[in-house]
């Protein structure tokens, strides 16, 4: 009789919390906005921040709110590209804009045919890890480390590293920008993939110290600032920068590079690939 007792109080105890969480979530329920919801079944998912905003939930969620105002624009999913505008255009009920789709490059070229190490490193293989150990083990503190935190971070598998360096495959990168907020370096950057020019090099050392460190270094010398006929390159702080707004995609530059660090080459993307 005891232990019929006990069953029956603990069943009812188990009715009771039930009966008080149906009617907690009937009265507390949240009402699911239907325009947030079908915005956010038009992402792509890589929640990966590209859009400004704290991934696919929070940029559905201010175009769901922003409707009808128009300050949040509806091209701003860069992995999703033309696709993913269109569909959340039609959606909001706003003319379609174009989306610039980007992929992520790499700013150097100091890989073992270029440079050597300092030293050998022995410990986390991290470049994170390892930047806090003077620099990395390359000569160059300026460039890649090698060790693959961009490798491990790309949704794409677009990265892979070769001859101690990170190499982009394009043709894979969808411009999510993961990998540039990996980099502990700064060494990766976006670019809109219908550029053709690259400078390969991110050492802002003076010329001769430079090349010390690696025979793909920018030695600052301005002979590219000078062929560029658009003013699209500048060299600062001893390292050639262009400025894409007015880069024609001649490639001039390269050509008069005196150390090869500047490459003209296909950049297309995963959407342009397709």
């Amino acid at each position: 009789m005891d232990i019929l007792i006990a069953t029956l109080i603990v069943a009812a105890v188990g009715l009771f919390c039930a009966a008080m969480l149906v009617l907690a979530a009937k009265f507390f329920a949240v009402s699911e906005d239907e325009t947030e919801k079908s915005i956010r079944e038009c992402l792509p998912g890589a929640n990966c921040g590209a859009c400004g905003y704290a991934g696919c939930d929070g940029y559905a969620k201010a175009l769901a709110e922003d409707k009808g105002k128009n300050t949040v624009k509806a091209n701003l999913c860069i992995p999703g590209a033309d696709a993913t505008a269109q569909a959340i255009s039609e959606i909001l009920g706003v003319e379609f804009e174009d989306v610039v789709e980007q992929v992520a490059v790499v700013h150097c070229y100091g890989d073992c045919n270029h440079t050597s190490n300092k030293m050998d490193y022995v410990g986390i293989q991290s470049c994170e890890a390892a930047k806090t150990m003077y620099g990395g083990d390359g000569k160059c503190t300026f460039g890649c480390i090698g060790l693959g935190d961009c490798v491990k971070a790309c949704p794409q598998d677009a990265i892979c590293l070769k001859n101690g360096i990170a190499h982009i495959d394009t043709r894979k990168c969808i411009g999510c920008g993961i990998c540039v907020r990996t980099c502990p370096q700064k060494i990766i950057d976006l670019m809109a993939d219908v550029e053709s020019v690259l400078v390969t090099c991110n050492n802002k050392e003076k010329g001769a110290a430079a090349r010390q460190k690696c025979t793909n270094a920018c030695i600052g010398c301005k002979k590219c600032e000078k062929t560029c006929q658009s003013g699209a390159i500048t060299v600062l702080n001893n390292l050639a920068t262009i400025d894409y707004s007015l880069c024609t995609g001649c490639g001039e530059c390269a050509k008069n590079c005196p150390v090869g660090c500047i490459l003209v080459s296909d950049f297309n993307g995963i959407h342009k690939a397709k």
